[in-house]
């Protein structure tokens, strides 16, 4: 009885080696199946990593040659931007030449005016200015001396005499 037991025990122990090598080695087979997915997938992501490597490597180099491009438009719009700032500087000097040119001027003409109207009778001088604008007859009114203004607009129209009065006040 000890024997049957004994052959039991070591049939069955027996038998559940065989079910577990069998088992063992279909896992082994799914190891080896998984193992080739894997690899697959590997050489794969491999591939991938390698085209994104490219690409910005590429984009790289494009922003670079983009950069250059841009610095180098900066660059010739900011002497551009020098060159119009120079020659605003000179036309505003110019300007300032030509403003104190055209003062000196009319000062020379102003006087030649003066000198003219202090030549005349002032009789004539009143009637010349009354027919005038008020601002250019004030104008040549305050180039004359005060006697001379004094008697042409003694010889003036009261109205007229007054208003020429106060823009000479102002």
């Amino acid at each position: 009885m000890l024997r049957i037991i004994f052959l039991f025990s070591f049939f069955s122990t027996l038998s559940f080696a065989i079910q577990t090598s069998d088992k063992l080695f279909e896992c082994t087979e799914i190891f080896q199946e998984r193992k080739s997915e894997l690899l697959v997938e590997l050489e794969r992501i491999d591939e991938q990593k390698q085209s994104l490597s490219a690409l910005k490597a590429a984009t790289e180099e494009l922003l670079k040659q983009k950069k250059a491009k841009l610095d180098h438009q900066e660059e010739t719009i900011n002497n551009t931007l020098a060159q119009v700032k120079e020659k605003e500087e000179n036309i505003k000097k110019m300007l300032k030449k030509n403003e104190k040119v055209l003062q000196e001027l009319q000062k020379i003409k102003m006087d030649k005016v003066a000198q003219t109207f202090s030549k005349m009778k002032a009789a004539s001088a009143a009637n010349i200015l009354s027919d005038m604008n008020k601002q250019d007859a004030a104008a040549i009114l305050q180039s004359l001396k005060p006697k001379t203004v004094g008697q042409i607009l003694a010889k003036m129209d009261s109205k007229k005499a007054s208003e020429l009065t106060l823009l000479l006040a102002k």
